[in-house]
């Protein structure tokens, strides 16, 4: 690959979320776990640890403590995010490898939390500062993300990564070796092929040279 442009890296890390109320703004985050975001959820809606014996996974657990300090929004046309304190605030180590890890979640909300609170964390300001001391602990999460047999989690693990190599820019290529084989592997079945070559060629844009 070849370095095509590296405006990206500048945008994505210099995007901020934007805040909703002066209440939200005044809000910091304890690295301390906050309320159960699943105490605000229908129970309908979640059961953490499910009505079968196996038992929750790692994620699922760490959200049901509270360990996520965010929670899913109802919404009448879509669901959105609703950080208990501001995104900027938060230490990405280990929100943003925990997040990693729920994309290879198959049950409703952690497959939408785990998805939308890892781009969001990407978007805060300094998030490529943030970003790059994890990508050794980082990408082997996405690899096993790539590997996994269910095509929404592969989705998922693709969009992630795309958008990582937009914030970290040329920091992530000693790390992409790791992943061509997940990425080669999709590229030959024709459900993700065009868009496998689509976050190729992404990645050759953000990243440079692979090595």
């Amino acid at each position: 690959f070849f370095f095509l442009g590296s405006n990206v890296l500048r945008m994505s890390s210099g995007i901020q979320i934007k805040t909703k109320t002066a209440a939200q703004k005044s809000k910091t985050c304890s690295p301390e776990p906050q309320p159960k975001p699943s105490d605000k959820l229908n129970p309908k809606t979640i059961d953490p640890f499910g009505a079968q014996s196996q038992p929750p996974s790692a994620f699922a657990a760490t959200y049901a403590r509270g360990g996520i300090p965010c929670r899913l929004v109802h919404g009448s046309v879509k669901h959105k995010l609703q950080w208990e304190c501001l995104p900027e605030t938060i230490p990405f180590d280990p929100l943003l490898i925990t997040l990693a890890e729920g994309l290879r979640e198959t049950k409703h909300p952690y497959t939408f939390v785990s998805k939308e609170g890892f781009k969001e964390l990407l978007l805060v300001e300094g998030a490529s500062e943030k970003a790059i001391p994890l990508l050794p602990r980082l990408v082997p999460v996405l690899k096993v993300t790539l590997a996994h047999t269910d095509d929404e989690v592969f989705g998922r693990g693709l969009d992630a990564l795309v958008q990582l190599s937009a914030v970290v820019g040329p920091s992530l290529n000693d790390h992409l070796k790791l992943l061509l084989t997940n990425l080669l592997r999709r590229l030959m079945d024709k459900k993700f092929r065009e868009k496998v070559t689509v976050a190729l060629q992404k990645l050759e844009q953000y990243g440079g040279k692979v090595s």
